[in-house]
């Protein structure tokens, strides 16, 4: 399985964006997936994750603006990002924890970059 992350941009603080990460091969929705976050300077930061039959969750950070959902006829993930703010600033990453022992498969990052 490979992960493509796409989406990112440059935008406005309050603006929305929406991030896709799409698998090449078939993730079955059991399996784990996520999304994080690393800003310059800083590691990487984890921001969500969902699997199919549970309800999503978040840090604490993104959680009301941020949104996580999944398509698995498409085998894509989706971050929808509201409220954005200048902190949310980073390169975003999806990733899959395929065997249950943690994340294993990563995509190669999207920049988000929000301006004040």
């Amino acid at each position: 399985v490979q992960l493509q992350a796409s989406g990112g941009g440059l935008v406005q603080a309050g603006d929305s964006l929406r991030l896709s990460c799409e698998a090449s091969g078939r993730i079955f929705s059991s399996v784990l997936m996520g999304w994080f976050r690393q800003a310059a300077g800083k590691e990487r930061a984890f921001v969500g994750s969902i699997r199919s039959g549970r309800s999503p969750f978040y840090a604490d950070s993104v959680k009301g603006r941020f949104t996580i959902s999944r398509d698995n006829a498409k085998n894509t993930m989706y971050l929808q990002m509201n409220s954005l703010k200048p902190e949310d600033t980073a390169v975003y990453y999806c990733a899959v924890n395929s065997d249950g022992t943690g994340y294993d498969v990563w995509g190669q990052g999207t920049l988000v970059t929000v301006s004040s």
